[in-house]
């Protein structure tokens, strides 16, 4: 029998297992299939031995707590230091944790197979639940550990990442059951054998047809010429402290080293024009006459820039929206991106996917003191205005998915921008917040496999690094390196026809948070009906 010692040290070994599959924390993603079944053994435990669910929620606390701060470590240095990272570590690592303990429920109170078939739709319905809810945060998803391997999740094309987090929870069921069979069932090694080919089928199979999708996959030739600037202005000691002007000059300097009569874009990073300019006045600004007079030296090629912006309203807006400090009215603050060509007025929208603690501070809009708590990571700071809906830009004929950062984590996102036409997606980024830790590193891996949902091509102007471009198989085909300024020059492919997941988005994510909350509902009737037995 699986004593206490064993019991904490299991919880232990799937936390460590799940932060060393995961992109740049060690990156040995077969560890994903293997992972969650140490878990799944104390969680057997508990159940036979009649323990209070509390002690899953205990275990199931220690792995994703391990998991939240070994595969996002990082974050200590991006959201204002100990108390935020903490909080987010604790409170993240809680939630999975209760999702875990769900499924312990419903073993208990429904049955022993529908439980096991139960962490399918509780996992993967929370985990599209966390891409939709004020307390969003899908970074550590388990879809996204396959980032960094993008010829075996190919089929990500159909099912976004939901569809790779099922094929981790399948696995890891199968290897529970061969676990379970020898540890606490002590049988045969015999006994194990259809388990052990079931696993390999359920492992390996995809990987396979993936790996034929990879090599087969070949992209319409329909090519437009990108330019990507790496300015690389440091974020905490100098780009929100003045010189907004040389800031742009040193991008605009850095894209005329690679324009060429072919090029028809160029992209500078989020937040590159820093000092944040009232919309409705930019026209006409020094800063515009600068960008609009090179532009018409460039005689072609588009800019897409990220900017902080604000505007004014006479009457009060949304959540984000603060009243002035002189005189009537209101005023609301983005982290927006900007298109700007030689002959057309300004195009600007706004980033409506918004870091927990900088950009938006959650249920700001039921208890508004909150907003007090933000915390000031350089630009603006508290809730942020968003776009209501994603939205899609267009020049030299062109139509793209205009992208701000944080908004590359969201597939379904990304999606219905390339549903209403965007050929092609533009990351802007800021990630010299992370320092050089793994922070950065994911956030670029994580886009590639936005490529391969949309089978668009990318590319990423990151302030600090990493910039890149990447195929519509997810292939980088350039990048930089980090914390250095540079310029890279790439062909890629548009593509106009929509995957089946831009076509329909997250069919597995819609269809099973629907069973997550019937399965709650039922879990809870045959509670109560046990209770009231018992009385």
């Amino acid at each position: 029998m699986i004593g206490r010692k064993q019991r904490y040290a299991l919880s232990v070994l799937s936390g460590v297992m799940l932060v060393l599959a995961f992109p740049h924390t060690g990156s040995l993603f077969p560890l994903s299939f293997l992972a969650l079944a140490p878990l799944l053994l104390v969680e057997e435990v508990v159940y036979q031995q009649k323990y209070k669910p509390t002690k899953v929620l205990l275990h199931a606390y220690i792995t994703f707590l391990i998991y939240n701060i070994g595969a996002t470590y990082w974050i200590y240095y991006s959201i204002g230091g100990e108390v935020g990272a903490i909080l987010a570590y604790l409170l993240n690592g809680f939630l999975m944790a209760l999702v875990f303990l769900l499924f312990h429920l419903t073993k208990r109170h429904v049955g022993v197979k529908e439980g096991y078939i139960s962490i399918l739709f509780y996992w993967v319905g929370f985990e599209y639940i966390h891409y939709h809810w004020e307390l969003s945060w899908p970074w550590i998803n388990f879809g996204n550990i396959f980032a960094r391997v993008p010829e075996i999740v190919q089929w990500y094309e159909y099912t976004g990442i939901l569809g790779g987090t099922l094929w981790v929870l399948l696995a890891n069921l199968i290897f529970y059951k061969i676990a379970a069979n020898i540890f606490l069932k002590k049988e045969t090694w015999k006994v194990q054998t259809p388990f052990i080919y079931l696993f390999l089928v359920v492992v390996g199979l995809p990987i396979l047809s993936s790996i034929w999708t990879y090599s087969s996959y070949k992209e319409v030739e329909d090519p437009i010429e990108v330019v990507v600037t790496q300015p690389n202005v440091d974020p905490y000691h100098e780009k929100f402290t003045g010189g907004v002007e040389e800031q742009v000059v040193r991008f605009l300097n850095l894209a005329d080293e690679l324009v060429t009569p072919n090029t028809q874009f160029v992209l500078a990073p989020e937040t590159a024009i820093s000092s944040s300019f009232d919309e409705s006045r930019f026209v006409g600004t020094a800063i515009y006459n600068l960008i609009k007079d090179r532009l018409k030296k460039w005689n072609g090629p588009a800019l897409f820039v990220g900017a902080s912006t604000h505007a004014y309203f006479d009457e009060w807006n949304s959540r984000a929206s603060r009243k002035l400090i002189k005189g009537d009215g209101y005023y609301e603050s983005y982290n927006s991106s900007v298109l700007l060509e030689a002959t057309n007025p300004p195009q600007i929208v706004h980033k409506s996917k918004l870091v927990l603690g900088v950009e938006k501070v959650p249920f700001s809009h039921i208890f508004p003191w909150m907003e007090e708590l933000s915390i000031d990571n350089g630009g603006t700071s508290g809730t942020l205005g968003i776009e209501d809906e994603p939205k899609i830009l267009k020049a030299n004929g062109i139509t793209f998915a205009p992208i701000i950062c944080y908004e590359s984590v969201y597939g379904g996102f990304i999606a219905e921008q390339c549903r209403k036409g965007a050929e092609v997606i533009f990351i802007i980024t800021n990630d010299g917040w992370w320092e050089n830790t793994a922070g950065h590193k994911q956030h670029q891996s994580i886009a590639r496999l936005r490529a391969i949902e949309t089978r668009r091509s990318v590319a990423r102007s990151a302030n600090t690094g990493i910039s890149s471009f990447i195929n519509q198989r997810g292939d980088v085909l350039q990048s930089t390196a980090y914390w250095e300024p540079a310029v890279i020059k790439e062909t890629l492919n548009l593509q106009k026809e929509p995957s089946f997941y831009v076509t329909y988005g997250d069919v597995i994510g819609r269809s099973f948070s629907f069973v997550f909350a019937l399965l709650v509902v039922f879990t809870g009737v045959k509670y109560l009906r046990k209770f009231g037995k018992s009385y």
